[in-house]
């Protein structure tokens, strides 16, 4: 019998510290014998990995948000066919950093695009793939954008950074856009308060995410 695995995504403002956690609960899953695929988006495999570089670039901050939504619906599709669902038909937990929910509160509440035409993109895109649970890490934008910062100086490579060099007042938005989310599916939502420490956020985080997940996929299937 093909197992159903279950799908947890991490979303949040630049620099809330979501990336650190989700790889401290990859971790933490792995430990458990419990099997897991962490992976994140833009990107997640050599086709969108290559579209990530386009779309994270300072250099291409003349990319208009229309283009920039297509470029991103391109990497999801492609992720989504060649990683994600594989996964979950493997009955893996599969844990993406960012998924459809970044593409609503960056490109519809951020930039302003139409919503239903980011549902549409993302209706094709996911290819009937929802998340089961998604751990919004919720922090002050001026916060997150300092430790942003930070990060990308000590970074030897790619300066991935044409977000973090928008107006204040964009991150605001998708802020704002991530906690209206919320608000509409609270079940889904688990909003974590990441001006904590970071061994604090991860106990709030792995209690109540393993509290969640299926008893049959603490086994391996």
């Amino acid at each position: 019998m093909r197992c159903v695995g279950f799908f947890i995504t991490f979303e949040g403002v630049e620099g809330c510290g979501k990336t650190t956690q989700i790889k401290l609960l990859a971790e933490h899953l792995t430990a458990h014998g419990i099997g897991t695929v962490l992976t994140r988006e833009p990107g997640g495999c050599d086709i969108a990995d290559k579209i990530r570089a386009i779309l994270l670039d300072a250099e291409n901050r003349a990319l208009s948000p229309l283009a920039e939504l297509m470029l991103y619906a391109a990497a999801r599709a492609q992720h989504v066919t060649e990683v994600i669902s594989p996964a979950l038909e493997a009955g893996k937990i599969v844990l993406c950093d960012r998924f459809c929910d970044a593409t609503v509160a960056y490109q519809s509440f951020g930039r302003g695009i139409d919503r239903r035409v980011i549902s549409d993109l993302n209706f094709h895109a996911c290819q009937g793939v929802s998340p089961d649970l998604t751990v919004l890490v919720d922090c002050d934008p001026v916060v997150g954008l300092e430790r942003a910062h930070r990060r990308i100086e000590a970074t030897s490579g790619p300066r991935e950074e044409r977000f973090e060099l928008e107006e204040l007042a964009f991150h605001r938005r998708v802020r704002s856009g991530y906690l209206h989310l919320a608000t509409e599916e609270p079940f889904r939502f688990l909003i974590i308060n990441g001006t904590e420490t970071i061994e604090e956020i991860f106990v709030a985080i792995s209690t109540q995410v393993v509290a969640r997940i299926p008893e049959a996929l603490h086994a391996v299937c």
